[in-house]
């Protein structure tokens, strides 16, 4: 940690994890000129100590030392900065709601993916979003809470691109991803459900989940193009392995499932206008008549919009090593990282995909040398 009382000519931002998430926005935090790294958050004792450079492999130290005080690296903050929230809130969306707002009314901006409810802030409900419009009045602060799928991939850039279109029949948001190499087995294998017998139901497909996690996303683009939704559906498919696999996660066995494919449908006018796919896989070699990433690769997320001109965009990123999980990750890392300077100058209150601007990035103009 750094000390309490450092003078700071940029915005403080305290990191809170250290996972898949939290690794990319401590890198993000030090490579942007108008933030400095002030704290790390963790809650394993043993990377308690430890330099904030060596967690996120950045190959340097950055004096900043990870703790398990959260009130001494919120001191750091002096009453304003930010907090990147990278702790998982899938499974604890209460408590990780309390932090927000325990950090909100303390005057910190917080920046988090971690629960989806609040990506469409306006339709979360009332008990999970007045605390926190409390909290941010009290502090003058913000919360973002964006990812990639959900988050940048289905509301800001399928609004971008239906702007180069003229007629639109259908837009498709699609994430398309081999999790052989996800560093999360315990998602890969109960949420998602990979290598269980094929009469388990996958937690991210259980009945009104996916509308649950992905629905404020299609409403969210049916806001950008100024449409009623009638209704949310959803549509599930599932594949088993035809031989038995070995990733970096171990084996999967030869009749488990070995590809999740899914849809959350926007219907609008009778017919599926909005539609969010995700084509899930352990190996590649499983439900190859599924979509592909267009070079064959380990993942891809694709905006495809139906209509004149038909327009298809496809984003493939890679990080720690050439790893797409990791580069999809760093994307949504960076896209509320880089929020952060924008969030601190607005209005205080809860804030979306599409409140939120793409702001050109600083980090070239930042570089010494």
């Amino acid at each position: 940690m750094t000390n309490e009382n450092t003078f700071y000519s940029t915005i403080p931002v305290a990191v809170w994890g250290t996972g898949n998430m939290g690794r990319a926005s401590i890198r993000a935090v030090t490579a942007h000129p108008s933030l400095t790294l002030a704290a790390v958050i963790v809650s394993d004792e043993a990377k308690e100590g430890r330099d904030a450079g060596e967690l996120a492999d950045l190959g340097r130290s950055t004096g900043v030392l990870a703790t398990r005080d959260v009130d001494a690296a919120l001191a750091t903050l002096g009453g304003g900065g930010a907090v990147a929230y990278m702790a998982s809130g899938e499974l604890r969306p209460e408590e990780a709601c309390a932090d927000f707002a325990r950090v909100l009314a303390a005057g910190a901006v917080v920046v988090t993916p971690s629960v989806y409810a609040l990506y469409d802030h306006r339709s979360a409900p009332v008990e999970l979003r007045e605390p926190l419009e409390k909290a941010c009045a009290e502090g003058a602060s913000a919360l973002f809470v964006s990812g990639i799928d959900p988050g940048w991939g289905n509301d800001l850039l399928p609004a971008l691109v239906s702007g180069l279109a003229s007629e639109i029949e259908q837009v498709r948001c699609q994430e398309i991803f081999d999790y052989s190499t996800y560093d999360a087995e315990d998602s890969v294998r109960y949420i998602v459900g990979m290598g269980q017998p094929m009469d388990y139901e996958p937690m991210m497909v259980a009945p009104g989940i996916p509308s649950m996690v992905w629905g404020g996303q299609v409403r969210l683009i049916a806001r950008a193009l100024g449409v009623e939704v009638d209704e949310i559906r959803e549509a599930v498919e599932r594949r088993a392995l035809d031989a038995t696999v070995t990733t970096a996660l171990g084996d999967f066995e030869a009749g488990t499932q070995g590809a999740l494919r899914f849809e959350v449908q926007g219907i609008v006018g009778g017919e599926a206008r909005i539609v969010i796919e995700h084509v899930t896989r352990i190996t590649g070699a499983c439900a190859q008549d599924w979509p592909m990433p267009p070079d064959g690769g380990d993942g891809a997320h694709r905006v495809i919009i139906e209509g004149r001109p038909r327009i298809e965009i496809n984003v493939e990123a890679t990080d720690e090593g050439g790893n797409r999980a990791a580069g999809g990750n760093a994307t949504a890392a960076n896209r509320l990282v880089n929020a952060i300077p924008w969030l601190r100058e607005a209005t205080p209150g809860l804030y979306d995909g599409l409140d939120v601007p793409l702001v050109p990035s600083t980090y070239l103009s930042g570089r010494e040398g």
